[in-house]
């Protein structure tokens, strides 16, 4: 997705014809990006099968509503707090490294936690699964800026996020049979990570930081990538923003970095409430059972990953017929964030339990358009530093994650129900529209 405004045409930005001395470009960067949404969707399958197993969980170590929302924080404590060093790491090693370590990590984390016997067990294996799931959006959010052209980065965002509603998704019914079929949660934990690992392996294999260290990349497809790195070079240096490897201080005093990560923030406080307190909400006030609840939950995340594809696409094709970064973005984000708001609102006054589905269905196929977020941090601090931008936009993204579970938990036990709960998603939405309408997606910031 092309997030630069410029009044001529660059070398990037010229018709391709699709070949180098007659060869046609090969297609890897898509097959790289298709490999990094199965993995981001084993992420979120890892990290959201507490949430599915909560109801089993929550009746074995005997857990209040308080209890549970500490519990389903500590994921989020690690993860939020390695998300700037992980991001300094991605810049200095390579996100090939970083992400295959993360893989293997997290897969065992899982499987320890199929062998928790207690709160403090599990709650310390859940804080083992944040550490080592810190490195994958990061590194994907690189990877876009590494592999893809700047007209594609649109695609190339909500691919690689979309594997977090499919993740969640796929998860409900995935983890639900596996409960049944491994004669409990126990045995699905370990097996969900043993799966996780094998994963990593087959990441190291495939992922390279560059397009050129790629033995199926031809010359034709990274003459194409880098014909757009060096427009998007020039432009950044005629604006007066680096091309090397900076800290995060510099960006810091930017509206467009603040803006960045509260509309991640705000984003975050929709989707992990649903993600962590979604399965226990349909469980408890809509009274679904556990196969119900994976069914639900597929549908609703299901429709949250057939919305981020399709505003991938939307916005990169949008941009391709010549309308700006910021009419593209702050258009379909903040159509997104009206959407969101409304539907939420909606679900508070429900009282039928598929009408609470269908509402909330609807709410995620339109709050995932804000993956289109993962093309951020490239547009603001292009290659060089787009490993630490992600990593200080997903760390804000994840104090939501943090906060988020715990407040809940409390809501719910000071209330005796949901209303309010909703309500504080439908702040966290408000904070996400207001951002998102103020980023300017059209430039690199001049750092």
């Amino acid at each position: 997705m092309s997030l630069h405004n410029s009044q001529t045409t660059t070398e990037a930005e010229r018709p391709q014809a699709g070949s180098v001395a007659g060869k046609r470009r090969t297609s890897v960067r898509w097959k790289l990006f298709l490999l990094l949404l199965v993995l981001v969707a084993v992420n979120y399958i890892d990290r959201g099968s507490i949430s599915v197993a909560l109801p089993i969980i929550q009746k074995e170590f005997n857990l209040g509503p308080e209890m549970v929302g500490l519990l389903l924080s500590a994921f989020f404590w690690t993860y939020a707090l390695m998300q700037v060093p992980v991001g300094w790491l991605i810049d200095r090693f390579g996100p090939r490294k970083v992400v295959t370590a993360s893989c293997v990590g997290w897969g065992a984390a899982t499987a320890a936690s199929g062998m928790a016997g207690g709160f403090l067990s599990m709650f310390i294996a859940r804080m083992a699964i944040g550490v080592t799931e810190a490195g994958v959006m990061p590194a994907g959010g690189k990877l876009n800026a590494l592999w893809m052209h700047s007209k594609e980065r649109g695609r190339g965002a909500t691919i690689l996020d979309a594997g977090a509603p499919l993740g969640a998704g796929v998860g409900g019914i995935l983890i639900t049979w596996l409960i049944s079929a491994a004669g409990g949660w126990r045995m699905a934990f370990i097996i969900a990570g043993i799966l996780t690992v094998v994963l990593g392996l087959a990441i190291w294999w495939y992922v390279r930081d560059n397009p050129r260290d790629h033995k199926a990349v031809n010359d034709a497809e990274a003459e194409y990538i880098e014909a757009s790195h060096r427009a998007e070079d020039e432009a950044a240096q005629s604006q007066g923003a680096t091309t090397t490897r900076r800290g995060l201080l510099p960006y810091m005093k930017f509206r467009s970095f603040w803006a960045m990560c509260f509309g991640w923030l705000g984003f975050n406080g929709v989707f992990y409430g649903l993600l962590t307190w979604g399965p226990l909400y349909l469980s408890q006030a809509k009274h679904f059972d556990l196969k119900t609840i994976g069914w639900s939950t597929f549908v609703i995340f299901g429709a949250g990953f057939i919305g981020e594809i399709l505003g991938g696409t939307i916005a990169d094709k949008w941009r391709e017929s010549g309308a700006s970064a910021n009419k593209v973005m702050r258009t379909l984000l903040g159509i997104s964030s009206v959407v969101v708001v409304g539907g939420l609102v909606g679900v508070t006054v429900v009282p039928d339990p598929i009408t609470a589905v269908i509402l909330l269905s609807v709410v995620l196929f339109f709050l995932r358009w804000v993956g289109l977020f993962w093309a951020v941090p490239a547009t603001l601090g292009g290659r060089s530093n787009a490993g630490i931008l992600g990593g200080a936009m997903n760390l804000s993204g994840n104090i939501a994650g943090m906060v988020t579970p715990i407040a809940v938990g409390f809501i719910v036990g000071a209330t005796g129900g949901y209303t309010w709960a909703l309500l504080y998603f439908v702040a966290s939405a408000v904070i996400m529209g207001i951002s998102v309408l103020t980023l300017d997606y059209s430039k690199r910031l001049p750092v």
